[in-house]
Parts: C-alpha cells; structure tokens; sequence
C-alpha cells in the first residue's frame, strides 16, 4: 500500500510558477516509478509526467515540455512538479500516482487507469 499526497496548488498568473509536492507513505519510496496526471472540468485525467523509480529518466507529454520539471528526492519520500511558464490551459487538478509495473517500451506510463495508487488532487487555476 502506497498513501499519496499533495499539495502546493493555487493561483497564479500566466507567466508565473508554482512547485507542487507529491508526499508518501508505505512502500517503501525508492522502489516504485510515479507519475503527475491532470483534470480540467468536463475533461478526462491527462498525463503530465512521469519518472521512474530511481529519478534517472523523465517523461513529458509535449504540451508541458520545456515548461514543466519533474524530479523526486528518495530520501525525504517526496516528489515533485515544477511548473514555470504557466499558461491559463494549464488550470486543472493535479494528480500525483504510483506505477507499480512500468513497461517503458510500451509507453503505459501515459496510461492512468495502468496506475496503482493516487493522492487526492491538488487544484492548480491560472489566470489571464
């Protein structure tokens, strides 16, 4: 069992940035791939980024790339989201999960319902 989660959401500017955290519990933390999903009103969860377990290789989806940085610290059972550039389509709930069973060939890390556990949310709006 895996208890996820996060915080550092709010609102912010078009331009602007914020850094969300991703806080664990339970397994132990260095042993599982994580990723960041998002959710817009009427929309469905959208992946974001993913890393794998020991933080060597990262993930983007192309409509964050350049702007978005995910990392994770195994010693203090956390990961992260740094979010710079912000634009207002990035307004969402942010998701942070565990993929207990990473195949990277296939690229399922892209896949949330391929996910085993998940934190609440943290809701993120940008304004214009």
């Amino acid at each position: 069992q895996v208890q996820l989660v996060e915080s550092g959401g709010g609102l912010v500017q078009a331009g602007g940035s914020l850094k969300l955290s991703c806080a664990a519990s339970g397994r132990t933390f260095s042993t599982y791939a994580m990723g960041w999903f998002r959710q817009a009103p009427g929309k469905e969860r959208q992946f974001v980024a993913h890393i794998t377990y020991s933080g060597r290789s990262t993930f983007y989806a192309d409509s964050v790339k350049g702007r978005f940085t995910i990392s994770r610290d195994n010693a203090k059972n956390t990961m992260y989201l740094q979010m710079d550039s912000l634009k207002p389509e990035d307004t969402a709930d942010y998701y942070c999960a565990v993929l207990l069973n990473p195949v990277y060939l296939t690229g399922n890390y892209r896949t949330p319902e391929l996910y085993d556990y998940w934190g609440q949310g943290t809701q993120v709006t940008v304004s214009s």
